[in-house]
């Protein structure tokens, strides 16, 4: 029987918290991005307009690309370019993708999260986005079953060739979700709540992908 053909590496991607105080998050983040390697960073400020955002966005960019990780900003997306960040996530599915797409690409990322069918998947795979995100968090925090992100997931894998960030509630998700197709494992409360904090919580992830690449 011939060998299977190796699997595509898996990456991290992180998601913060939303953040209203960069200064008193960035312990945390250094120790998370430290201890593996971290493809993307999703930032979400917390500011009451566009100069407050992007001044955010400026204090947490050096961090994050120091780290050799790209960061991403949710919304905000009159900002992305001159804060100097790497791309943009939009949370509502189709909403505003023309313009943020018109807007960013080809110098910068544009993901897409909140799909809500895999009608509006297909859509969003067609229209250029450089991922799709499957099982964020909704509004009030709450995430959906994660037997449905990974259908959704293997779905997807088999089908189209755009990247797949799958979020993972918990760390013993991280495997299922890999091995389901995700191209990047989406963690955010998972790491930043870690009973013994972000730094172990991402080396245990680092470990978990890297053994299942040798595998």
């Amino acid at each position: 029987m011939a060998d299977s053909p190796p699997r595509p590496p898996v990456q991290i991607y992180l998601v913060t918290p939303a953040v209203d105080d960069v200064a008193g998050f960035l312990p945390a983040l250094k120790a998370a991005l430290g201890a593996g390697e971290v493809a993307c960073v999703l930032f979400t400020p917390v500011a009451g307009d566009d100069q407050s955002a992007k001044k955010l966005i400026k204090e947490i960019a050096p961090t994050v690309q120091g780290a050799g990780a790209a960061l991403l900003v949710s919304g905000w997306t009159a900002v992305v370019a001159r804060a100097g960040a790497d791309g943009v996530h939009l949370s509502d599915g189709r909403k505003g993708l023309a313009d943020a797409l018109e807007s960013f690409k080809p110098e910068r990322i544009v993901g897409a999260g909140g799909i809500r069918s895999k009608d509006d998947a297909m859509t969003v795979a067609e229209s250029g986005v450089d991922y799709v995100m499957f099982g964020e968090p909704n509004r009030d925090g709450r995430l959906p079953p994660l037997e449905g992100v990974v259908e959704r997931t293997s779905w997807w894998a088999e089908l189209f060739e755009v990247p797949c960030v799958a979020f993972a509630p918990d760390l013993a998700a991280v495997p299922v979700l890999a091995d389901a197709g995700a191209d990047f494992i989406a963690l955010g409360n998972a790491v930043w709540d870690h009973d013994k904090g972000p730094a172990e919580a991402v080396a245990l992830v680092d470990r978990v992908l890297k053994q299942r690449d040798h595998a």
